[in-house]
């Protein structure tokens, strides 16, 4: 009977199968330029990564210090003429104001749609990523943690795009508002209204991280533990049920899920690789409009006048909640890769 076992066993391995092949999806077309020649190498493909994307904001450098000099020169004019008394002045404080946000404008529009076509780009990457890591882990016996890690990611990738794009986005829009409206009149209600929004801003986007990360990491201690004993069970029933092979199949059952694991972290390190592909220039190019503001504030608030000053710090105010807005979604679809890449146990 062992033998006529045996027999069997042997012809039911020997017939042919399909190894399981899980990889990443490819980039988008606009971060194709930005992808590392070598995907293996995790740390040499994070400096050409970089490298590639700092190679790409000295346009966007030398645009954001003509719009710098633009506005140093037009509070300048405005500060000069100033000088006259009673309703001139007030004139020329509103028609400052608008000139100067105009010119604000134009270029903070242009960081906005960028930063929201990374948030959607990063969003739809994931959506693809996603999949491809729950097979991995389930292949390599985590079923439990697949399906927990794929619910949450899912969830939570939906919620936090929707939330960018279709709230936070307009509310920056609102917040620039606000700010102008609030360096021309200077009513304080205008002050306060602008600041609900920006603490209101920084709210969602940290709560929803904290509860995320939260939520992850019970998740992965929880079904990864119950997958890493659910294997282990697998193991030894096979090696002590099944006679005279049980130990071989087990042994060879071993092999498979630490392949399937090699082909899980080499999907996980592209897709972290793409990901960064996807935020890193982008991310730099609103980064540099964000400080050369920050600088132009600094010089303004020597001269100008106290509510042209502060629109300008409110212009940069927005670009590091629009920071944050592609940092926040950036950090989601790493963390859950690298959840993935975690597996059992």
């Amino acid at each position: 009977m062992k033998t006529f076992v045996v027999i069997l066993l042997f012809f039911t391995l020997a017939l042919p199968a399909s190894a399981l092949s899980l990889e990443a999806p490819t980039v988008p077309e606009s971060a194709q330029e930005q992808m590392p020649e070598d995907t293996q190498s995790f740390s040499d493909g994070i400096q050409e990564v970089l490298k590639k994307a700092l190679m790409t904001i000295r346009p966007d450098l030398k645009e954001a210090c003509t719009v710098s000099l633009s506005v140093v020169a037009s509070v300048m004019l405005v500060s000069i003429l100033q000088t006259f008394p009673g309703s001139v002045r007030t004139t020329l404080n509103l028609a400052g104001t608008a000139v100067i946000s105009s010119v604000l404008l134009l270029n903070t529009n242009s960081m906005i749609r960028l930063g929201s076509e990374t948030v959607r780009q990063l969003s739809d990457y994931g959506k693809l990523l996603y999949p491809v890591m729950t097979a991995a882990v389930a292949a390599q016996g985590g079923v439990s943690s697949s399906a927990a890690l794929y619910t949450g990611t899912a969830v939570f990738d939906a919620v936090l795009g929707s939330l960018i794009l279709k709230i936070l986005v307009p509310a920056v829009y609102l917040f620039l508002a606000l700010g102008a409206a609030h360096s021309a009149v200077g009513e304080d209600m205008l002050k306060k209204m602008r600041d609900l929004i920006k603490s209101a801003v920084s709210w969602c986007l940290k709560t929803l991280l904290i509860v995320f990360t939260t939520y992850m990491s019970i998740t992965g201690v929880v079904s990864g533990t119950t997958d890493a004993a659910a294997l282990k069970a697998t193991r030894v029933t096979i090696s002590s049920v099944v006679p005279v092979v049980g130990g071989i199949l087990s042994d060879a059952s071993e092999a498979v899920l630490i392949s399937a694991g090699v082909m899980k972290n080499a999907a996980g390190i592209y897709g972290i690789l793409a990901v960064l592909a996807l935020f890193l220039e982008p991310f730099l190019r609103i980064g540099t409009h964000y400080l050369i503001l920050k600088a132009t504030a600094a010089i303004c608030s020597i001269f100008g006048g106290q509510g042209t000053t502060g629109m300008i710090e409110d212009f940069s105010t927005a670009m590091g909640m629009l920071l944050g807005m592609t940092g926040a979604m950036c950090l989601l679809v790493l963390i859950s890769t690298v959840c993935f890449m975690k597996g059992v146990g």
